[in-house]
């Protein structure tokens, strides 16, 4: 990413750079892939389960019955393609199997208690299966990343090329380009249609690398001189970052480039936006990108819908008990409604009411809302327990299903908060692309409690939008997750 000066004002032309950006821009570090890599990446988690399938029968009941074919090709509809680990810390790559494989096990015996065929399967084959498999599939995904070099270099040389314009997405990209570890582009440098006002490189380096040669990248001419710099650095791919707008100037580069043999990429200036589920699609025959979308369309609307029934329900008969032993306490211990509702900005931004247990002597619902604070003579001695341990949310699983809201997403906040910082966070109103939620990814990531800051309020901001951009279901089960541990250790809410 680029430093703070350089991001002062937009970009107008593939050869100018941000107002008040220093000669050589430093940029963070950015990962990229590799196409055999990513081929044996999503490969290992199917044949890790699929193989250790196979071999334990064999061992264990001499032969491979036809029960455990027709097992292996449902498991490898499961499995694959498997998740990209290669980059992953240990640790993390550990619990990523670990999550994948719970989810296949339950589905299957799920099914197969359903359906009866768990039955025809030899037990102590399953029960070795069980734990073989995700040992299995480990180990593979730490050969591949103790392998991963030598398999670069396998494949011969890297692919040259350079980038046309130095602006923000082609910074972008070299910085990518550059950094990632297994990538096979080789980048020569860039071509810009102001050579003759630039420096001669461009820094894709941290700024603790100031002495590193390795990720200064030249100048290597103007645009005029496209084709010759292309012949001369041999040159096999070509990637154009030059603004959408600049339509008569890429229609010449593409009439130079004729006299190549190199492969061409455009690469949009409108990629420098933040995208949140960023996808081609048509409208009436006409190829669209979306820029800011809800992810939870199609199949995922009804995965996310399902899921939140399923975990709703479950909850509520689990903690049935607790609801009626609170609302007794809250009535006994002070005077008032043991519910509190509460109006909050819910899907697309419509007004909903949200159910809570009440643990203030008030019940404030206007125009201005104070947080809640530490020390609040507002909240009652039972009331700092209930939202210590979160115990005041837990009527808002009625809210889910009711449809309004998720068991995870963004938290609601106030209307009178909402209205508050919409006019100060960038961003803030797209976190109601989706259901508000009783946990979040912000609040299992250090933003649970007050936001007593506008730093705060950013971060939790930004923290909701990576849920909109990565959201999955196994996303959703690690949230849950975390969050159970976050409330047994955190003393955050008050």
């Amino acid at each position: 990413m680029l430093d703070a000066a350089a991001r002062t004002e937009p970009l107008q032309d593939a050869g100018h750079t941000p107002s008040g950006a220093s000669p050589a821009v430093r940029l963070s570090a950015a990962g990229s892939g590799n196409g055999l890599l990513n081929v044996l990446e999503r490969l290992l988690a199917p044949a890790a389960q699929v193989g250790t399938l196979f071999l334990l029968p064999a061992l264990l009941e001499g032969g491979l019955p036809p029960r455990y074919l027709i097992l292996a090709v449902i498991v490898f509809a499961l499995s694959f393609p498997g998740n990209a680990r290669l980059q992953m810390p240990w640790g993390a790559a550990a619990l990523d199997v670990a999550l994948n494989w719970l989810w296949v096990v339950a589905l299957l015996l799920a099914t197969g208690f359903i359906t009866g065929f768990v039955h025809d399967f030899n037990r102590d084959v399953l029960l070795a299966w069980f734990w073989l498999a995700p040992a299995t599939e480990l180990g593979a995904c730490l050969w591949l990343k103790a392998s991963a070099p030598a398999l670069v270099r396998l494949q011969g040389p890297r692919t040259r090329a350079l980038i046309v314009g130095i602006n923000e997405q082609g910074l972008e990209l070299a910085d990518r380009i550059v950094h990632a570890p297994y990538c096979r582009i080789e980048l020569a440098g860039f071509v810009d249609g102001r050579a003759a006002q630039r420096p001669h490189h461009a820094a894709t380096q941290d700024a603790t690398q100031d002495n590193a040669p390795d990720n200064i990248v030249p100048l290597l001419g103007p645009l005029h001189d496209l084709a010759e710099v292309v012949k001369r650095e041999r040159v096999q791919h070509i990637f154009l970052s030059m603004p959408m707008a600049a339509q008569p100037r890429i229609l010449q580069v593409l009439d130079v480039l004729k006299d190549t043999t190199a492969s061409i990429f455009f690469v949009p200036d409108m990629f420098v936006t933040d995208l949140i589920q960023g996808r081609p699609g048509w409208v009436c025959n006409l190829p669209v990108i979306s820029v800011c979308d809800t992810p939870f369309t199609g199949i995922n609307g009804l995965l996310k819908r399902g899921s939140d029934i399923v975990f709703a329900s479950v909850i509520l008969l689990l903690i049935l008990p607790v609801l009626l032993a609170v609302g007794l306490a809250i009535k006994l211990t002070s005077p008032g409604p043991a519910l509190f509702v509460q109006r909050r900005y819910g899907l697309d931004g419509k007004e909903i009411h949200v159910y809570k247990f009440r643990s203030m002597t008030v019940s404030e619902d206007g125009a201005t809302v104070v947080q809640a604070q530490r020390n609040d003579q507002r909240v009652t001695p039972l009331g700092a327990f209930l939202r210590r341990t979160s115990l005041d949310e837990l009527p808002q699983f009625i809210n889910v299903l009711q449809g309004r809201m998720s068991v995870v997403g963004p938290r609601p906040h106030a209307v009178a908060h909402n209205e508050l910082y919409r006019k100060l966070v960038k961003g803030y109103m797209v976190r109601h692309k989706v259901k508000p939620g009783i946990t979040g990814a912000a609040q299992v990531n250090g933003f649970r409690g007050e936001t007593d800051t506008l730093d705060k309020m950013k971060g939790r901001v930004e923290h909701d939008l990576d849920y909109l951009r990565n959201w999955s279901l196994k996303l959703d089960v690690l949230i849950i997750l975390k969050t159970i541990r976050v409330v047994l250790r955190d003393q955050q809410a008050y």
